[in-house]
């Protein structure tokens, strides 16, 4: 057994709520009893991600600008749900015909993980869908100027590998989405 302790509240405020983004700032005291009087949490909606391969063996891309950073990447389609509202299966399948105007008759789940439990409560729900095909019904929001990419499935991990697909979500999904079919 563990000898490891959770970290004990001493007080918390929300310190922004907003409905894309509320943090909570914490008072809290570590095991050892030192106090540390600003710990913000992350409270960020759950996020769909689908793997969609093609009857080609070809994955479908996005490739979109990413303002916090500055630039442009390549990742799976993806976006934030509530799961109180629809299951990360139905926002997988919207996210992937609204962002490349492919559908999917089947989507299977493969994982669903934590992004980054030091700060954020969110967590990634990984679909993988199969022998996907492009309907043209693409609807983008406001923020979304999306280039639609197929790359071929062999040629994926070299292009992790040479930082072209560097986004962490997308790359767990790979692996994992890639092992899952084989």
């Amino acid at each position: 057994m563990s000898n490891l302790k959770k970290w004990q509240i001493l007080q918390s405020e929300m310190a922004l709520n907003h409905p894309w983004c509320k943090v909570r700032r914490d008072e809290i005291m570590l095991p050892n009893g030192q106090v540390i009087d600003d710990y913000f949490v992350y409270y960020r909606p759950d996020v769909a991600i689908i793997l969609p391969i093609t009857d080609n063996e070809e994955i479908v891309f996005v490739r979109q600008y990413r303002h916090a950073v500055g630039d442009f990447f390549i990742e799976l389609p993806a976006g934030s749900f509530n799961p109180e509202q629809e299951s990360g299966k139905v926002a997988a399948l919207r996210e992937l015909e609204e962002e490349t105007g492919y559908v999917a008759s089947e989507v299977k789940k493969i994982a669903t993980f934590y992004d980054k439990p030091s700060k954020d409560t969110n967590q990634l729900h990984l679909f993988i869908a199969e022998n996907v095909v492009k309907t043209g019904k693409r609807n983008l929001d406001i923020t979304e100027e999306i280039e639609v990419i197929l790359i071929p499935q062999n040629a994926v991990l070299e292009k992790i590998v040479k930082g072209e697909i560097s986004v962490a979500g997308t790359v767990a999904a790979l692996f994992l989405g890639l092992n899952f079919i084989k």
